[in-house]
């Protein structure tokens, strides 16, 4: 909050961007001023803080397959599909299957009962592997669920001899969806381990991370609007997905100060890029979290708002009467406030002059 305040026969000039209340003084104008019509119409109230535009979740890759070399890795910024290569070991691809359950077996019909069967099933059947829709997506390896593995492994161009109908551990790897690289973490042409981490991967969700100081928390809720700007780029529009439950503080780095840095909690903001964009990650960006809205309100320019004495606000009208008003919402981004008392729409009030 700025409030500018000259002593004497001076001016109490009011420039208002918090919901903090300035301190009342001289309401006498000394300076240039023009006027502005008092309307009505909506106040949106925002909290503005600084974000990053990235992307959601985060993931490493890690391999479970035999020893052998690494022949293919994608590149950062990849991405990959449901039945997709993610890596190749010994020129054998390991493909990404959607899933929870992480594969920690191989698949076959020898397999006993569970989560990462359903899962399997339910690739194949949307890898379109089952045309004559015999599997029933349970959790048991029958003689369909084989024969659609044998369909996939004919899709990769294997040999008759090679389609046996089931997958090797290490073959493929279970994950919530389509991931995006963002970091290669082996060497290609490097011999490759179990348990060797390759890919560091995110989502292909596009959101913003902010953090908000704690005893702010309150004010933000799920599903709260969200206005973006970037820099170079048109505002975009977003909403709140999660707020972090847990407060962190971070080391000051002023060693003069000492101490911790007030604590924070994360926002995470879901967002949708415009088609065709620079599709960016990591990009600073500004954020708007609407905490509050009225419509069809009285309102006026903050600059319009005068300090009364004995405490209070008033404004200035275009033939110099002064007016009381009790202000309400502060809508920073378009520099106007709500307000009541004996104002009409229409009615010009002074402000200062550009």
């Amino acid at each position: 909050m700025l409030v500018v305040v000259v002593a004497g026969a001076a001016t109490v000039t009011l420039w208002r961007v918090t919901t903090h209340r300035p301190a009342p003084g001289d309401p006498s104008p000394q300076v240039r001023t023009a006027t502005a019509a008092v309307t009505r119409g909506t106040v949106t109230e925002r909290i503005q803080i600084g974000g990053t535009l990235t992307f959601d979740g985060s993931c490493t890759v890690v391999h479970q397959g035999a020893p052998g070399v690494l022949t293919t890795l994608p590149a950062p910024g990849d991405v990959v599909a449901r039945g997709e290569r993610l890596y190749s070991v010994d020129a054998r691809p390991v493909r990404l299957l959607y899933g929870t359950t992480p594969a920690y077996r191989d698949l076959g019909p020898a397999t006993t009962d569970g989560a990462d069967v359903r899962q399997l099933e339910r690739n194949l059947v949307a890898l379109g592997m089952d045309p004559g829709r015999d599997i029933v997506v349970d959790a048991r390896f029958t003689w369909a669920t084989s024969a659609a593995v044998r369909r996939w492994q004919a899709s990769w161009g294997l040999p008759a001899w090679r389609r046996d109908g089931r997958l090797a551990m290490g073959e493929v790897v279970f994950l919530p969806g389509r991931l995006r690289v963002r970091q290669v973490r082996a060497t290609p042409a490097s011999t490759i381990r179990p348990d060797t981490p390759v890919l560091g991967a995110t989502s292909t969700r596009q959101v913003i991370t902010a953090r908000i100081g704690a005893d702010r928390r309150r004010l933000v809720r799920a599903r709260d609007r969200v206005h973006i700007s970037m820099t170079g780029a048109e505002p975009l529009r977003g909403t709140v997905l999660r707020i972090g439950r847990v407060a962190t503080a971070a080391p000051r780095n002023d060693s003069a100060q000492g101490g911790e840095a007030p604590a924070t909690v994360t926002v995470v903001v879901g967002v949708r890029p415009p088609r065709g964009g620079p599709v960016l990650d990591q990009a600073p960006v500004r954020l708007g979290i609407t905490t509050a809205t009225r419509e069809d309100v009285l309102m006026v320019p903050v600059t319009a708002l005068l300090a009364r004495p004995g405490g209070g606000y008033q404004v200035r009208l275009a033939d110099g009467r002064l007016a009381g008003v009790e202000p309400g919402l502060f809508d920073d981004s378009a520099g106007t406030v709500e307000v009541t008392g004996a104002l009409r729409p229409g009615d010009r009030v002074e402000v200062p002059s550009p």
